[in-house]
Protein backbone atom coordinates (compact mmCIF):
# COMPACT_ATOMS: atom_id res chain seq x y z
CA UNK A 1 0.00 0.00 0.00
CA UNK A 2 1.49 3.36 -0.80
CA UNK A 3 2.43 5.62 1.88
CA UNK A 4 2.14 9.52 2.60
CA UNK A 5 5.39 9.97 0.97
CA UNK A 6 4.66 7.90 -1.91
CA UNK A 7 0.89 9.94 -2.36
CA UNK A 8 2.80 13.35 -2.23
CA UNK A 9 4.95 12.41 -4.50
CA UNK A 10 2.08 11.48 -6.93
CA UNK A 11 0.79 14.43 -6.52
CA UNK A 12 3.52 16.36 -7.41
CA UNK A 13 3.55 14.79 -10.83
CA UNK A 14 0.19 15.62 -11.30
CA UNK A 15 0.22 18.93 -10.04
CA UNK A 16 1.54 20.58 -13.05
CA UNK A 17 -0.86 19.38 -15.61
CA UNK A 18 -4.28 19.15 -13.40
CA UNK A 19 -3.99 22.64 -11.66
CA UNK A 20 -5.87 25.21 -13.57
CA UNK A 21 -6.71 22.55 -16.17
CA UNK A 22 -10.12 21.92 -17.35
CA UNK A 23 -11.46 18.58 -17.58
CA UNK A 24 -13.05 18.12 -21.00
CA UNK A 25 -14.45 14.64 -20.54
CA UNK A 26 -14.41 11.74 -18.15
CA UNK A 27 -14.36 8.00 -19.22
CA UNK A 28 -15.04 5.51 -16.37
CA UNK A 29 -14.41 2.30 -18.06
CA UNK A 30 -16.38 0.01 -15.54
CA UNK A 31 -19.16 0.70 -12.77
CA UNK A 32 -16.68 0.33 -9.74
CA UNK A 33 -13.15 -0.37 -8.11
CA UNK A 34 -13.40 -1.07 -4.57
CA UNK A 35 -16.45 0.76 -4.43
CA UNK A 36 -18.95 2.07 -6.94
CA UNK A 37 -18.30 4.90 -8.44
CA UNK A 38 -20.84 7.99 -8.18
CA UNK A 39 -23.60 8.59 -9.15
CA UNK A 40 -23.28 10.66 -12.63
CA UNK A 41 -19.45 10.53 -11.92
CA UNK A 42 -18.09 11.34 -15.47
CA UNK A 43 -21.17 14.69 -15.98
CA UNK A 44 -20.20 15.82 -12.89
CA UNK A 45 -16.80 16.16 -13.43
CA UNK A 46 -16.78 17.24 -17.52
CA UNK A 47 -16.28 20.85 -18.08
CA UNK A 48 -15.00 21.82 -14.37
CA UNK A 49 -12.22 23.48 -13.93
CA UNK A 50 -9.25 22.03 -11.53
CA UNK A 51 -9.12 24.93 -8.61
CA UNK A 52 -6.26 22.67 -6.55
CA UNK A 53 -4.96 19.34 -5.97
CA UNK A 54 -4.05 18.22 -2.75
CA UNK A 55 -3.28 15.51 -0.38
CA UNK A 56 -4.82 14.49 3.02
CA UNK A 57 -2.93 11.98 4.75
CA UNK A 58 -2.82 9.13 2.09
CA UNK A 59 -6.03 10.34 -0.24
CA UNK A 60 -5.25 12.80 -2.78
CA UNK A 61 -8.00 15.42 -3.29
CA UNK A 62 -8.98 17.06 -6.42
CA UNK A 63 -10.87 20.48 -5.61
CA UNK A 64 -13.36 21.63 -8.49
CA UNK A 65 -14.59 25.13 -9.13
CA UNK A 66 -17.96 25.01 -7.76
CA UNK A 67 -17.23 21.91 -6.21
CA UNK A 68 -17.49 18.81 -5.21
CA UNK A 69 -14.09 17.84 -4.16
CA UNK A 70 -12.92 13.94 -5.68
CA UNK A 71 -11.34 12.25 -3.36
CA UNK A 72 -9.02 9.13 -4.86
CA UNK A 73 -7.28 6.91 -2.96
CA UNK A 74 -4.30 4.49 -4.82
CA UNK A 75 -5.17 0.93 -3.38
CA UNK A 76 -2.45 -1.46 -3.26
CA UNK A 77 -1.84 -1.23 -7.04
CA UNK A 78 -3.30 2.21 -8.15
CA UNK A 79 -1.34 4.53 -10.65
CA UNK A 80 -1.63 7.17 -12.34
CA UNK A 81 0.32 8.11 -15.83
CA UNK A 82 0.43 10.88 -18.13
CA UNK A 83 0.18 11.46 -21.96
CA UNK A 84 0.66 13.94 -24.08
CA UNK A 85 -1.43 14.70 -27.11
CA UNK A 86 0.95 12.66 -28.88
CA UNK A 87 0.38 9.25 -26.38
CA UNK A 88 4.31 9.40 -25.04
CA UNK A 89 4.86 9.12 -21.54
CA UNK A 90 6.58 12.28 -19.39
CA UNK A 91 10.15 11.51 -19.04
CA UNK A 92 11.28 10.47 -16.39
CA UNK A 93 13.69 8.47 -14.35
CA UNK A 94 14.67 4.77 -13.24
CA UNK A 95 12.26 4.31 -15.81
CA UNK A 96 10.39 0.83 -16.26
CA UNK A 97 7.52 -1.12 -17.66
CA UNK A 98 4.24 -1.07 -15.44
CA UNK A 99 0.67 -2.37 -17.08
CA UNK A 100 -0.61 -0.38 -19.90
CA UNK A 101 -3.40 -3.03 -20.52
CA UNK A 102 -6.93 -1.22 -21.80
CA UNK A 103 -8.27 -3.97 -19.33
CA UNK A 104 -6.60 -2.54 -16.09
CA UNK A 105 -7.18 1.17 -17.30
CA UNK A 106 -10.36 2.08 -15.32
CA UNK A 107 -10.74 5.76 -15.36
CA UNK A 108 -9.12 8.18 -18.10
CA UNK A 109 -9.47 12.24 -17.76
CA UNK A 110 -8.68 14.31 -20.58
CA UNK A 111 -7.83 17.83 -19.75
CA UNK A 112 -7.26 21.04 -21.00
CA UNK A 113 -4.68 23.50 -19.98
CA UNK A 114 -5.01 27.10 -20.05
CA UNK A 115 -3.04 27.61 -22.89
CA UNK A 116 -5.03 25.21 -24.48
CA UNK A 117 -2.50 21.75 -24.33
CA UNK A 118 -4.27 18.21 -23.75
CA UNK A 119 -3.00 15.22 -22.10
CA UNK A 120 -4.89 12.04 -20.83
CA UNK A 121 -4.58 11.61 -16.73
CA UNK A 122 -4.71 7.48 -17.00
CA UNK A 123 -5.78 5.27 -13.30
CA UNK A 124 -4.46 2.27 -13.86
CA UNK A 125 -5.44 -0.82 -11.35
CA UNK A 126 -4.90 -3.94 -11.81
CA UNK A 127 -6.41 -5.25 -8.36
CA UNK A 128 -9.00 -2.16 -8.19
CA UNK A 129 -8.79 -1.71 -4.12
CA UNK A 130 -8.19 1.85 -5.29
CA UNK A 131 -11.39 4.43 -5.30
CA UNK A 132 -12.52 7.59 -6.22
CA UNK A 133 -15.68 9.49 -4.53
CA UNK A 134 -17.04 12.81 -4.22
CA UNK A 135 -17.45 15.06 -1.06
CA UNK A 136 -18.55 18.45 -0.17
CA UNK A 137 -15.14 19.06 1.19
CA UNK A 138 -11.96 17.91 1.65
CA UNK A 139 -12.83 17.11 5.61
CA UNK A 140 -16.20 16.44 5.14
CA UNK A 141 -16.30 12.96 4.11
CA UNK A 142 -16.38 10.09 6.57
CA UNK A 143 -13.31 8.58 5.33
CA UNK A 144 -11.39 12.12 5.76
CA UNK A 145 -13.03 13.32 8.93
CA UNK A 146 -11.28 11.84 11.47
CA UNK A 147 -7.92 11.64 10.52
CA UNK A 148 -5.18 13.33 12.91
CA UNK A 149 -2.75 15.79 12.39
CA UNK A 150 -0.12 15.44 9.31
CA UNK A 151 2.99 14.41 10.45
CA UNK A 152 5.08 17.28 7.71
CA UNK A 153 6.09 20.79 8.67
CA UNK A 154 6.04 21.83 12.10
CA UNK A 155 2.23 21.24 13.49
CA UNK A 156 4.19 17.69 14.40
CA UNK A 157 6.34 18.68 17.82
CA UNK A 158 7.16 16.79 20.94
CA UNK A 159 4.68 18.45 23.11
CA UNK A 160 1.87 17.53 20.78
CA UNK A 161 3.38 13.78 19.99
CA UNK A 162 3.53 13.70 23.91
CA UNK A 163 -0.52 14.81 24.00
CA UNK A 164 -1.20 12.03 21.82
CA UNK A 165 0.68 9.27 23.43
CA UNK A 166 -0.44 10.17 27.20
CA UNK A 167 -1.79 7.11 28.81
CA UNK A 168 -1.09 4.71 25.84
CA UNK A 169 -0.53 1.26 26.86
CA UNK A 170 -0.63 0.04 23.22
CA UNK A 171 3.37 -0.42 21.49
CA UNK A 172 4.62 2.61 20.44
CA UNK A 173 4.54 1.09 17.01
CA UNK A 174 0.71 0.42 17.17
CA UNK A 175 -0.11 3.82 18.41
CA UNK A 176 1.78 5.51 15.56
CA UNK A 177 0.37 4.08 13.07
CA UNK A 178 -3.44 4.88 14.38
CA UNK A 179 -4.99 6.90 12.15
CA UNK A 180 -7.15 8.73 14.45
CA UNK A 181 -3.53 10.15 16.00
CA UNK A 182 -1.27 11.07 13.13
CA UNK A 183 -2.85 10.79 9.24
CA UNK A 184 -0.58 9.21 6.98
CA UNK A 185 2.02 7.55 8.71
CA UNK A 186 2.63 3.92 7.17
CA UNK A 187 4.52 0.60 8.48
CA UNK A 188 7.88 1.84 6.47
CA UNK A 189 7.85 4.88 8.07
CA UNK A 190 7.26 4.54 11.23
CA UNK A 191 9.93 1.57 11.58
CA UNK A 192 12.46 4.18 10.12
CA UNK A 193 11.26 7.08 12.28
CA UNK A 194 11.21 4.77 15.93
CA UNK A 195 14.84 3.40 14.60
CA UNK A 196 16.35 7.53 14.09
CA UNK A 197 14.61 8.20 17.55
CA UNK A 198 16.46 5.06 19.15
CA UNK A 199 13.39 4.11 20.54
CA UNK A 200 11.81 0.48 20.55
CA UNK A 201 8.61 -0.30 18.71
CA UNK A 202 7.75 -2.17 21.91
CA UNK A 203 7.85 -0.33 24.12
CA UNK A 204 4.49 1.21 26.32
CA UNK A 205 3.60 4.43 23.55
CA UNK A 206 2.41 6.53 27.15
CA UNK A 207 5.57 6.29 28.34
CA UNK A 208 7.43 9.08 26.12
CA UNK A 209 4.61 11.22 27.68
CA UNK A 210 5.60 11.02 31.75
CA UNK A 211 6.51 13.90 33.55
CA UNK A 212 10.53 14.31 33.62
CA UNK A 213 13.19 15.92 30.87
CA UNK A 214 13.84 11.86 29.82
CA UNK A 215 10.54 11.63 28.48
CA UNK A 216 9.95 15.15 27.13
CA UNK A 217 13.52 14.13 25.14
CA UNK A 218 12.22 11.58 23.81
CA UNK A 219 9.19 12.44 22.30
CA UNK A 220 10.98 15.57 21.04
CA UNK A 221 13.16 13.25 19.18
CA UNK A 222 10.58 11.33 18.22
CA UNK A 223 8.85 14.02 16.63
CA UNK A 224 11.98 15.09 14.92
CA UNK A 225 12.88 11.46 13.50
CA UNK A 226 8.84 11.10 11.95
CA UNK A 227 9.25 14.83 10.28
CA UNK A 228 12.52 13.91 8.97
CA UNK A 229 12.15 10.61 7.10
CA UNK A 230 8.84 11.49 6.01
CA UNK A 231 10.68 14.65 4.36
CA UNK A 232 13.52 12.37 2.86
CA UNK A 233 11.46 9.90 1.83
CA UNK A 234 9.13 13.04 -0.30
CA UNK A 235 12.78 14.28 -1.31
CA UNK A 236 13.41 11.22 -2.80
CA UNK A 237 10.63 10.07 -4.45
CA UNK A 238 9.01 7.43 -2.36
CA UNK A 239 9.75 3.71 -2.19
CA UNK A 240 8.83 1.28 -4.46
CA UNK A 241 8.18 -1.19 -3.02
CA UNK A 242 5.51 -3.84 -5.38
CA UNK A 243 3.52 -2.22 -7.35
CA UNK A 244 3.72 1.54 -6.31
CA UNK A 245 5.46 4.08 -9.09
CA UNK A 246 5.36 8.11 -9.75
CA UNK A 247 3.59 9.25 -12.17
CA UNK A 248 6.20 9.44 -14.72
CA UNK A 249 6.58 5.63 -14.67
CA UNK A 250 9.88 6.78 -12.59
CA UNK A 251 10.79 4.60 -9.66
CA UNK A 252 11.23 5.66 -6.22
CA UNK A 253 13.99 5.16 -4.30
CA UNK A 254 13.92 6.02 -0.91
CA UNK A 255 14.36 2.30 -0.40
CA UNK A 256 18.49 2.61 -0.72
CA UNK A 257 18.13 4.55 2.22
CA UNK A 258 16.40 2.15 4.42
CA UNK A 259 18.01 1.81 7.95
CA UNK A 260 15.97 -1.03 9.32
CA UNK A 261 12.94 -1.90 6.66
CA UNK A 262 13.86 -5.45 5.41
CA UNK A 263 17.41 -5.12 6.68
CA UNK A 264 16.41 -8.20 9.14
CA UNK A 265 20.30 -9.65 10.23
CA UNK A 266 22.37 -7.03 9.04
CA UNK A 267 24.42 -4.80 10.73
CA UNK A 268 23.08 -1.79 12.26
CA UNK A 269 23.99 1.38 10.98
CA UNK A 270 23.86 3.30 13.53
CA UNK A 271 27.47 4.74 14.73
CA UNK A 272 28.48 2.86 17.93
CA UNK A 273 25.77 0.22 17.44
CA UNK A 274 27.31 -3.17 17.64
CA UNK A 275 23.63 -5.01 17.51
CA UNK A 276 21.93 -6.06 14.02
CA UNK A 277 18.15 -6.03 12.52
CA UNK A 278 15.59 -8.00 14.34
CA UNK A 279 12.12 -8.73 12.70
CA UNK A 280 8.96 -9.17 14.28
CA UNK A 281 5.12 -9.34 13.78
CA UNK A 282 3.33 -6.57 15.19
CA UNK A 283 -0.98 -6.92 14.31
CA UNK A 284 0.01 -8.94 11.50
CA UNK A 285 2.94 -6.57 10.24
CA UNK A 286 6.50 -7.36 9.88
CA UNK A 287 8.70 -4.66 12.60
CA UNK A 288 12.03 -4.31 11.49
CA UNK A 289 14.18 -2.58 14.53
CA UNK A 290 17.48 -3.14 16.56
CA UNK A 291 17.09 -4.27 20.02
CA UNK A 292 20.57 -2.68 20.94
CA UNK A 293 19.94 0.86 20.42
CA UNK A 294 16.45 1.02 20.59
CA UNK A 295 15.05 0.89 23.72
Amino acid sequence: MPELPEVETVRRGLQPVLEGATIARVEARRPDLRFPFPEKFSQRLTGKTITALGRRAKYLTMNLEGGPVLICHLGMSGSFRIETADGSDMPGVFQHDRSKSSNHDHVVFHVVSPAGARSRVIFNDPRRFGFMLFADGPVVHPMLAGLGVEPTGNTLDGTLLASLMKGRRSPLKAALLDQRLIAGLGNIYVSEALWRASLSPLREAGTIAKPGKKAQAQSEHLAQAIRSVISDAIAAGGSSLRDYMQTDGSLGYFQHAFAVYDREGEACSKPGCSGHIERIVQSGRSTFYCRTCQR
